[in-house]
């Protein structure tokens, strides 16, 4: 379900933001969602969301989901895997449960 938004801006700026719109053929409100998906949806992905992204990364206004991490160390990970493939299988362990 759709909501209606209230937006107030100076009208300097509404008319940018229309022009944008404009030149990329969006409706204003086409390209706010575009603009707001890309703030604060990770996932959403495309040529203009890449570069909406990129600006407002920038401008340091990108909504920052979950907490940033390393990757583990790929020899950590094989041991890892390798350990787990080792232990006894979930089906396994059913089976004898139910013995």
């Amino acid at each position: 379900m759709n909501a209606q938004v209230t937006w107030r801006a100076s009208e300097e700026l509404i008319e940018r933001v229309r022009d944008a719109a404009a030149d990329r053929n969006y409706s204003l409100n086409q390209y706010m969602t575009v603009v707001l998906e890309a703030a604060t949806n990770p996932d959403h992905a495309g040529t203009d969301t890449e570069r909406i992204r990129e600006r407002l990364a920038r401008a340091g206004l990108l909504a920052q989901t979950g907490v940033p991490r390393a990757r583990p160390d790929s020899d950590r990970l094989a041991e890892a895997r390798a350990a787990a493939a080792a232990g006894t299988s979930a089906a396994d362990l059913i089976i004898e449960g139910r013995g």
